[in-house]
């Protein structure tokens, strides 16, 4: 089942310009040159051009030299991280729901497996501004531990860019 599209992350026109980062991971159920990954591998370069060229899209993690980040094993060596960065919520949204990357998502079980913490987590960053892995990280162990809020959250319990000004008063400062 698909969930609801989001309500309007629109930021009141006196919170700084803010950008949408997103940390995904997943826990792998076999290697990446395993042939049941197969699949999966074979869509990462068009699901990921079409992250790149999709409106709202900013920036994605990728490992130098590849043009992706499955070689990066930040939160585990059967751990793969999504990382990226979109201009408003309902951008995130179409992107995930409504493109080829839907796919992906429906055969998910087949190469990853079931989370029984929180795996995705959302948060406001000033605009221009590239999260780290390790903030990243710090997100989503923030969601696992305290539930969201402006600071981590997810799709079904967002936060706007607004709201989440009081807790990043000092990175939007510079």
């Amino acid at each position: 089942m698909t969930p609801a599209p989001p309500a309007s992350s629109a930021s009141a026109s006196h919170a700084p310009a803010a950008h949408l980062a997103q940390l995904n991971v997943a826990t792998l159920r076999f290697p990446l040159d395993d042939p049941r990954m197969a699949p999966f591998v074979e869509m990462l370069d068009p699901v990921n051009a079409a992250a790149d060229g999709a409106p709202g899209f900013v920036w994605r993690l990728v490992e130098e030299g590849t043009p992706d980040a499955t070689g990066l094993r930040p939160a585990g060596e059967d751990v793969i991280v999504n990382l990226s960065v979109w201009e408003n919520q309902e951008a995130l949204w179409d992107f995930t729901y409504r493109s080829g990357h839907l796919e992906v998502m429906r055969r998910r079980r087949d190469w990853f497996a079931r989370h029984v913490e929180a795996h995705l987590v959302l948060w406001w960053v000033p605009a221009g501004h590239v999260p780290t892995v390790a903030e990243s990280l710090e997100r989503l162990a923030d969601l696992r531990a305290h539930g969201p809020s402006p600071r981590a959250f997810t799709f079904s319990s967002a936060h706007t860019a607004a709201e989440a000004a009081p807790h990043l008063r000092t990175a939007w400062r510079g």
